[in-house]
């Protein structure tokens, strides 16, 4: 965040540089007015959607609480998925956990007897598999191993006793770290019984 104080008729660059305004292209300045309002929007609907969110946690876990308190039972750790709708069926809200993991350095062991397998293979047969490998193992833009792909893996059905092993060595390396909340609210559409998400993500409109 720029603290440096700018003085009038300068600009401060991406660079942290002041340059006098006259210096500045009209085009550019266009660009940085509208990127700029954007961006403020953007930043008070996610305060907003981050308001909901604690907001609606907070009032479904209150909904739980008064069903525990009228059948005299006590409700503890982890809370479980909720499904809240209105009376005339018009509106769901549900509240789901979704479990995060990490994976430990019994995931290096894994990959060393999985390339074992792929080298003791012969070629063709398993040339599928090696590309599931080299993309389970691939990591992302910030170093991080893709929980989701590594996890494919487990689901193919390989009798071989090397790849047992590596399998074994792959669920060790798992470590649970936690779980997420997510809030999400559904429509419905017409009157069926089914319903749609209203998205609150932006990628997903």
């Amino acid at each position: 965040m720029h603290t440096q104080t700018i003085p009038p008729g300068f600009a401060l660059n991406a660079l942290g540089h002041l340059v006098p305004e006259h210096q500045i292209r009209e085009h550019d300045k266009l660009r940085d007015d509208v990127a700029r309002s954007l961006a403020l929007e953007a930043e008070e609907l996610h305060s907003r959607i981050k308001a909901f969110k604690a907001k609606a946690l907070a009032d479904i876990a209150d909904m739980v609480a008064i069903a525990a308190d009228k059948y005299q039972v006590k409700i503890g750790g982890k809370k479980g998925n909720v499904s809240l709708s209105t009376f005339d069926g018009q509106y769901k809200v549900t509240r789901t956990y979704a479990e995060r993991i990490a994976f430990t350095e019994e995931l290096e062991a894994a990959r060393e007897l999985i390339n074992d397998c792929i080298v003791r293979w012969s070629e063709g047969a398993n040339a599928n598999i090696k590309v599931l490998v080299d993309r389970a193992f691939r990591a992302n833009g910030q170093g991080q191993i893709k929980t989701a792909a590594v996890l494919e893996l487990l689901r193919l059905d390989i009798s071989d006793d090397g790849w047992k092993r590596a399998m074994e060595a792959l669920k060790d390396s798992i470590q649970s770290v936690g779980a997420t909340a997510y809030v999400r609210v559904y429509k419905r559409i017409g009157a069926t019984d089914q319903y749609r998400p209203l998205a609150l993500d932006i990628a997903a409109l």
